[in-house]
């Protein structure tokens, strides 16, 4: 989930040492566009808060650009682009459905599932490589193979905002502790 094609697959083993080298996770990585112009979108963060700010994605973008241009692996003109993953996040590894228990979330499958292939549902964790979700109207946990998932986001909900103005809260007061 985390690249969608061969190709940003190819991507994601070339940039992946680069991101970890200069302190960030590729959370999801997509090439787009057609022969003309594309655009190379990553979304990262800093493993040890899940932060990325405009210094962190300038920092990267750097980074990742000094090694495409050597390697040169996308023909033709691309547009880089890093971001953070941003509040209503895409769920791209198995940690991010841990990371986000309780949350609502999206998911949507490569395959039919109890008849369709879109979910949505608060996020109840992991039983192995399962993603436990509790499905709106259902009794039971809905158990789903990672797998399966082609997609993952979280809703943008009130809960969800008050998570993102707390951690942003919470960063900005270590900041100001350490310009102190």
């Amino acid at each position: 989930m985390r690249g969608k094609t061969a190709e940003d697959l190819k991507l994601l083993e070339l940039l992946d040492p680069v991101s970890e080298a200069a302190g960030y996770a590729i959370v999801r990585l997509r090439l787009m566009g057609g022969n003309e112009r594309r655009k190379l979108q990553i979304m990262a963060e800093r493993p040890s808060d899940g932060d990325m700010n405009v210094e962190d994605c300038a920092r990267l973008s750097r980074a990742i650009s000094e090694v495409m241009d050597a390697a040169d692996p996308i023909t033709g003109e691309y547009v880089l682009e890093v971001s953070s993953p941003g509040i209503d996040r895409p769920l791209t590894r198995l940690e991010d459905f841990t990371a986000y228990e309780g949350y609502e979330v999206r998911l949507e499958l490569d395959r039919l599932a109890e008849g369709r292939k879109r979910f949505r549902g608060v996020l109840v964790g992991l039983e192995g490589d399962q993603v436990a979700i509790d499905l709106e109207g259902e009794a039971e946990t809905a158990l789903i193979p990672f797998a399966w998932i082609t997609e993952a986001k979280l809703v943008l909900n009130d809960e969800l905002m008050k998570r993102g103005a707390e951690s942003r809260a919470a960063r900005l007061a270590t900041e100001q502790q350490t310009s102190d």
